[in-house]
């Protein structure tokens, strides 16, 4: 399985939910075979520098990531009510300006959107969205929740939006299957909705 890569991980950066040690990562990817592996640790980039540089000492192709909490209005927005509707999104640096972008917006979410959570909202996205690759997310992310909820035709809207937004090539509809029912629901409904939107 050497052209497959992960490209949702999370490490021991991503607080009660990642497991995977920085310097471990490269030697199993290496393991099982893969020339790549991303890191996408919540709403921050603590990690960066030190996988970065574990995946270089082990000839495994790094990529810097980040799954972010977009506030479902205005990162300015501070309410109890708020802090439950922040959304994941997935962003992964495709080159340079990418990961200057992507800094941008991980600050940025701690300095101006923090609540509970460091946030960003598509105000920033529109401003520091080139150079970056988006994935659609788990569960908490806005596609699949408009999924489970039964708004289809909201899905396909906001993919659209997302892909005019990051460029055809740069938005991704992301699968996950990790036995639990939701994603199993959920998994026929994204790939229609991945092979529909193109």
């Amino acid at each position: 399985m050497s052209d497959f890569v992960h490209l949702h991980l999370h490490s021991e950066y991503s607080l009660l939910d990642g497991a995977c040690r920085i310097e471990e990562i490269p030697l199993r990817a290496l393991e099982c075979g893969h020339r790549a592996v991303a890191i996408t640790d919540h709403g921050v980039m603590y990690g960066a520098v030190a996988f970065y540089r574990a995946c270089k000492r082990h000839g495994v192709k790094p990529i810097i990531g980040c799954e972010v909490y977009v506030a479902a209005r205005s990162r300015h927005k501070k309410s109890p009510d708020e802090q439950n509707k922040s959304e994941h999104l997935v962003l992964l640096c495709k080159n340079e300006i990418g990961y200057r972008n992507l800094i941008q917006l991980v600050s940025m979410g701690f300095t101006d959107g923090f609540y509970s959570k460091p946030r960003i909202d598509m105000e920033l996205l529109r401003e520091h969205s080139e150079g970056l690759i988006a994935l659609s997310a788990c569960l908490a992310g806005r596609i699949p929740r408009l999924l489970l909820s039964g708004d289809y035709e909201g899905a396909v809207a906001y993919a659209g939006e997302m892909s005019a937004l990051f460029g055809k090539d740069n938005f991704y509809i992301e699968l996950q299957d990790h036995n639990l029912e939701e994603q199993r629901q959920l998994l026929p409904l994204l790939a229609r909705l991945a092979e529909e939107c193109d």
